[in-house]
């Protein structure tokens, strides 16, 4: 039977990216689209946004995860130009705490503009996005329009609970990050990550020095400032 995933995918012509942060969401769209026909997966190429702030063990699931799926994740760095300006104008990792806005650069240069050259040249792009995440992904659709970079968005996962990707990641046996065994329940870069306490929201690990309840980095225009 096919999955929702596969029938967007089979209406979208063209190439197709997935964009992969090496969270458990990731890891269960990469399932997904292994199981899809190989028509669909000819088309696709999956990336991840190689920050250079990510943790070590990211690094080992890294290879842990192409090892697994059988594929190549590229890497795709920010410019050698962007981070010597950003570095020259915040100075060390402690610089983007100072302000919201200076947090939202630091995102822009490590991880919006390289975004936005691995889209160049697809029909659509593959995210692991979960409505149960975050108030600022609260309503989110399986496809929708990303009018930042002219090209359709699918979010498989966005009606999947908590239960829900658990019980597929342990049917599968998909391996996951070994920071989850941590207390982490978002995984992205080490100066602003860390373990969640109980109670708390699913990434309230993420920028937890600034207040409120966005927590996007500014890759999903539309989610109130945004993975």
């Amino acid at each position: 039977m096919k999955t929702t995933l596969e029938m967007m995918l089979e209406k979208i012509a063209g190439p197709v990216a997935m964009a992969f942060s090496h969270q458990a969401e990731d890891a269960a769209v990469l399932r997904l689209l292994t199981r899809c026909a190989p028509s669909i997966r000819e088309r696709l190429r999956v990336f991840t946004l190689d920050t250079r702030k990510l943790f070590p063990e990211t690094s080992g699931y890294h290879e842990e995860a192409e090892n697994f799926f059988g594929l190549r994740i590229a890497k795709i760095s920010p410019s050698d130009e962007e981070i010597a300006r950003l570095e020259a104008e915040l100075g060390d990792e402690r610089g983007i705490r100072t302000s919201v806005e200076h947090r939202k650069r630091c995102c822009r240069v490590r991880k919006v503009l390289p975004l936005a050259g691995a889209l160049a040249g697809k029909s659509a792009w593959i995210t692991g996005m979960r409505a149960a995440q975050s108030e600022s992904r609260t309503g989110l659709p399986e496809l929708e329009w990303d009018g930042e970079h002219r090209m359709f968005k699918l979010n498989p996962l966005a009606p999947w609970s908590d239960k829900d990707l658990a019980d597929y990641i342990a049917e599968q046996g998909i391996p996951v990050h070994p920071l989850y065994e941590k207390g982490f329940k978002s995984i992205g870069c080490a100066p602003c990550t860390r373990a969640v306490k109980d109670g708390e929201d699913i990434r309230a690990g993420r920028w937890w020095w600034e207040n409120g309840t966005c927590k996007e980095c500014g890759l999903h225009p539309g989610r109130n400032g945004g993975a």
